[in-house]
């Protein structure tokens, strides 16, 4: 059996490492979570792809590390297609992805992948763009400055469910 902890920092060196090595930050946090703590299934973490790089790699959306850890939350208390269809309008799941999100914007001060950049790095780049992706990799891009965020926000997540799951 793991502590808490030990969970914690493999959900942290795991995502680290997909973002590193792998890139596609909603996919590393979601599948960090899912290979430590059976959140998310492939299916989900294969339709977060399009999430990364702030939606599409525009930069211009949600960063994709705390889409993934939002998406995860919702995996475990979100409403259910069932409850959906019902139009059952009981939503715990905000409770739980609020905390994330608080503590996403504590640490970077937005959600918005641009704004995540210029924390980081000191300014934004366009992913698309061909040059401005080999600047944003000359930065550090993966090898540590979007890793660390997919890495934190997976541990994020992480803590929220490990104590909604108490």
């Amino acid at each position: 059996m793991h502590s808490n902890e030990q969970i914690l920092e493999r959900v942290y060196r795991l995502a680290f490492k997909y973002e590193a090595e792998i890139g596609s930050c909603p996919q590393c946090v979601l599948s960090a979570l899912h290979e430590t703590i059976n959140i998310a299934d492939p299916a989900t973490i294969q339709a977060s792809d399009a999430l990364a790089g702030g939606c599409a790699l525009s930069t211009e959306g949600t960063c994709g590390a705390l889409s993934g850890g939002l998406l995860a939350i919702g995996s475990v208390v979100g409403r259910t297609y069932e409850d959906f269809k019902k139009g059952d309008s009981r939503r715990r799941v905000f409770l739980y992805s609020k905390k994330l999100y608080d503590r996403f914007i504590e640490e970077y001060g937005s959600p918005l992948c641009k704004d995540v950049q210029k924390k980081i790095f000191g300014k934004s780049f366009k992913l698309l763009d061909a040059k401005e992706y080999q600047e944003f990799e000359k930065a550090g891009g993966h090898v540590d400055k979007c890793p660390s965020v997919s890495a934190n926000a997976a541990r994020w997540a992480a803590e929220i469910i490990l104590d909604l799951k108490k």
